[in-house]
């Protein structure tokens, strides 16, 4: 849980901020419901976010990999924006401007600008993912089924969201920390074929797609993987051991 919050926590400072306000507004904010709103509830998710047996109850019924989501239960930004209010309307002249200020700044220098993030792009289509998603998925769909490929963590958010049938054999959930070998291997620098292959054929994967200056530590067609395509600096491996049928055929 205090790791899952570390990382919910991003530089730090916002949730510095944030319990700072909660605690003056604990102090001094006197109507009942503001501080039900604005007090008790932030006290409330954050019992029960670092609950041991509601974490296990949570991680049991569905998956601890999106228990960083509570945290976005927690009024951040309106205890934030109500607190420097207050505090603003209770100074005279020339100090509320000074205090906005610093304010403002205080809050610029808090955090990062989330696009900066190479998990964003300037939209390139109407899908707004980047056109080498949409075209080496257009490149490996089959009609009336669907595929798995291994991508490497640039593709992960945009894949599920442009393809219903182009699958993955891990998700979000490894940009997230947890472990996941075959993703860990295609992320490398260098990649041992040998193992890429038998991790890959254990996920059931039609195809694997790296950069093209990837350093591969072997020979991929000696494990049954031919070059389908090259685009967008990207080669796609597919496996020629593997079915790839346009629909599935149903058993008389």
């Amino acid at each position: 849980m205090v790791e899952i919050f570390q990382k919910y926590m991003g530089t730090g400072l916002i949730l510095i901020l944030f319990a700072a306000a909660v605690i003056y507004l604990l102090l001094y904010e006197k109507r009942k419901p503001v501080r039900i709103l604005l007090v008790y509830v932030p006290i409330l998710v954050l019992l029960i976010f670092f609950n041991p047996l509601f974490y296990r109850f949570f991680s049991f019924m569905v998956e601890d990999e999106i228990y960083f989501r509570l945290g976005w239960l927690l009024p951040v930004t309106v205890v934030l924006a109500y607190t420097v209010i207050v505090i603003y309307q209770k100074m005279q002249g020339k100090k509320q401007l000074v205090f906005a200020l610093v304010a403002a700044i205080v809050l610029i220098v808090s955090g990062k600008l989330v696009y900066s993030s190479q998990l964003y792009s300037r939209a390139e289509n109407p899908y707004h993912v980047p056109q080498k998603v949409v075209d080496i998925c257009d490149a490996i769909e089959l009609e009336g089924r669907e595929v798995m490929a291994a991508f490497p963590g640039e593709f992960l958010l945009y894949v599920r969201q442009y393809s219903p049938f182009v699958c993955m054999p891990y998700g979000r959930e490894v940009i997230m920390g947890q472990y996941n070998e075959l993703y860990t291997l295609m992320m490398s620098d260098e990649i041992d074929v040998e193992r890429l292959a038998t991790l890959a054929k254990q996920y059931l994967c039609h195809y694997i797609i790296l950069p093209e200056d990837k350093l591969l530590l072997g020979d991929m067609e000696e494990y049954s993987y031919e070059v389908f395509a090259n685009m967008h600096g990207y080669v796609i491996y597919r496996d020629t051991t593997m079915n790839f049928s346009l629909v599935y055929e149903e058993s008389e």
